[in-house]
């Protein structure tokens, strides 16, 4: 392999590279990046089995070749490299680098080593623009379980329906319902449920192209992304997702219109106490104002009393503040509907004058 290029293309790509490089994997291979020099361009790829990346910059390709180097060094050598042209060569288990002034080598492991991604793209299911992404997936994909223990509960549902694909998470405690005009380009067979940490990868990659494809390989159940000159690889989850119509609420006894930006902080104001006590804040819905509480039997109590505009029952309800300031921090819009059926039902937040958005929290119980 003897290839050259400019330093400021590859670092503009290598740190999100490294999103995928395996730090415990006991397979030294996966610790590494894959570099393939063909065609006019040099593709870096990296995994750890869960997660592929494959991306590309421009290059001069005088000999084509592939080799894997540690990432974690050459890609901390190249964040320090600013506006040179390197030069990579091969020499039978060397990696020489050279630029204007700077020489290093790499021990290198064979190519073939190096884990297939993927065999083919399969069938374009999806194609929108990186704002829609932002739009419609960012406000779901928060919702989905970190671990695993429930590998469908990690994912994002994508189910097509006569208005257009709609998009679901939940970790079990709360639930993410986004429909979108966005119409499948390949009528989708059924719904697929895609690991959410994929989709969050999305909002790393720098590239010029806004539009961004989803392809779906059944031979292989993997989902692959593309934007530009990057693709993130990763495989559908064969678990069955939970029937998440069954769980929201289609009577409410209390509706309040309320300020998001106004709430948001009256719960960052109560989270303080909340920390002592489980992060439990409480809502008190009344006629003209919702009051957003806390007590903390070692610290303390305070209350933040909010505007609203009730229609229905003055109620009471309790919620981790965690949660309510995951989705009033996510969201943008100025007004909200929140609505409850008493205190051990789900509260249910809604985007005024919106009927395709809901996030729905499960409520805590509490004494007194």
């Amino acid at each position: 392999m003897l290839v050259s290029f400019l330093s400021d293309n590859l670092v503009k790509k290598i740190s999100f590279l490294n999103h995928a490089v395996s730090t415990r994997s006991q397979l030294p291979i996966l610790s590494n990046f894959l570099l393939v020099a063909e065609n006019g361009k040099l593709t870096i790829s990296a995994t750890d089995l869960e997660m592929g990346i494959v991306s590309s910059i421009s290059a001069n390709v005088q000999k084509e070749g592939s080799v894997t180097v540690p990432a974690k060094n050459f890609s901390d050598l190249f964040s320090n490299i600013l506006n040179q042209k390197i030069t990579l060569e091969t020499e039978e288990n060397i990696l020489k680098l050279n630029g204007e002034k700077i020489k290093a080598t790499f021990q290198t492991m064979p190519a073939e080593d190096f884990p297939k991604l993927y065999d083919q793209k399969g069938a374009e299911i999806l194609s929108l623009e990186k704002n829609e992404i932002e739009r419609f997936f960012t406000r779901t994909t928060f919702a989905a379980a970190v671990d695993t223990t429930r590998p469908a509960l990690s994912g994002v549902l994508l189910e097509n329906q006569k208005t257009g694909l709609v998009f679901v998470a939940t970790d079990s405690y709360r639930l993410t319902l986004q429909k979108t005009p966005l119409k499948a380009l390949k009528e989708l067979e059924k719904a697929i449920v895609v690991p959410a940490r994929i989709i969050k990868e999305m909002s790393f990659v720098k590239e010029e192209d806004d539009k961004v494809k989803f392809y779906v390989a059944k031979e292989s159940n993997q989902i692959l992304i593309l934007q530009g000159e990057t693709i993130i690889v990763g495989r559908l989850m064969d678990a069955n997702y939970p029937e998440y119509s069954k769980i929201i609420p289609t009577n409410q006894t209390t509706k309040t219109e309320i300020d998001r930006e106004e709430l948001l902080n009256a719960i960052r104001i109560c989270s303080v106490f909340a920390r002592e006590t489980a992060n439990i804040v409480k809502f008190t819905v009344q006629k003209e104002k919702l009051i957003v509480s806390a007590n903390s039997p070692a610290v303390g109590e305070d209350l933040v009393e909010v505007e609203a505009e009730l229609t229905g029952e003055e109620n009471e309800i309790a919620f981790n503040a965690k949660y309510l300031i995951d989705i009033l921090s996510i969201l943008s819009e100025e007004l909200l509907v929140f609505e409850m059926t008493g205190p051990l039902n789900p509260g249910v937040f809604k985007i005024k004058d919106d009927n395709n958005f809901l996030h729905l929290i499960m409520p805590i119980r509490v004494q007194g």
